[in-house]
């Protein structure tokens, strides 16, 4: 075996765990955490927490998002143009908004709130089929570059 694979990383020794020598040797069977956050038996661990960023890998959406297996969102901050953004639900609005373009059961959404405030309008006409869920991200910067007006 060469000098390279004897050391770790700045000519020392690499670590060894009990569990990674007993797997090495073929002896056992480890149950433990990998680093993917699954157990080598398969068995997912009872939290999936990221520690530090304030919301679990099972946070519900948020109110009026889409629901589903496949449902993906991007959201941007805008500010519309002289005219605003007709919506569905309350006519025009201006000013500083959140632009939010979801994708699920093949439909891309186009949706826009006040920044910060909690109700979601439809944008009129925001609303078309979409083959390729990968396309989401091109969708939303067209959207962003059509609706974002800052200078008017």
């Amino acid at each position: 075996m060469s000098e390279a694979a004897e050391t770790g990383a700045g000519g020392t020794p690499p670590q060894t765990t009990d569990e990674s020598a007993a797997a090495a040797d073929g002896g056992g069977t480890s149950t433990g955490p990998t680093s993917a956050g699954m157990a080598v038996d398969g068995t997912p661990p009872a939290s999936a927490e990221v520690p530090g960023a304030g919301m679990s890998a099972d946070a519900a959406p948020p109110a009026g998002a889409p629901d589903g297996a496949g449902a993906q969102q991007r959201t941007s901050d805008i500010t519309a143009g002289p005219g605003g953004v007709m919506t569905d639900e309350v006519g025009v609005v201006t000013g500083e908004l959140t632009l939010r373009t979801e994708y699920a059961d093949g439909q891309v959404t186009l949706r826009v709130q006040y920044k910060d405030a909690d109700e979601w309008y439809g944008v009129t006409g925001g609303r078309v089929p979409l083959a390729d869920p990968a396309s989401l991200d091109a969708v939303h910067t067209i959207a962003v570059a059509l609706l974002n007006r800052p200078e008017g």
